[in-house]
């Protein structure tokens, strides 16, 4: 199903399998494993390089996404082509790491 060319997935199921790392089931019954370390930097992914904090995930059913206790989620698309989207995320993820950087230097 899309809308407006973004495809809109559910997440069903997820169980943290590594230290940064999920097993997801999509609606469509569909398994992916995502790895999430490149990307976790920054204010609101930051804190998830606590693995023990990452455990805390949860399913939010409203937005049938992921989602962490500091309100951390991804779009459940992203997720699904994760392989398509992390190039851009790592980007994202090396801005907010400068910018972490620049703060604490200042």
């Amino acid at each position: 199903m899309t809308e407006k060319g973004h495809e809109l997935h559910a997440i069903h199921e997820a169980e943290v399998v590594g230290e940064h790392t999920l097993r997801l089931v999509f609606e469509d019954e569909t398994v992916r494993i995502v790895d999430l370390s490149p990307v976790l930097m920054g204010k609101r992914f930051g804190p998830l390089r606590d693995p023990e904090f990452f455990k805390q995930v949860t399913l939010n059913t409203d937005f049938e996404t992921v989602q962490w206790p500091n309100g951390a989620d991804f779009d459940p698309e992203t997720l699904y082509y994760w392989d398509r989207y992390l190039p851009a995320w790592k980007r994202m993820a090396e801005r907010w790491r400068k910018a972490e950087k620049e703060s604490v230097a200042a």
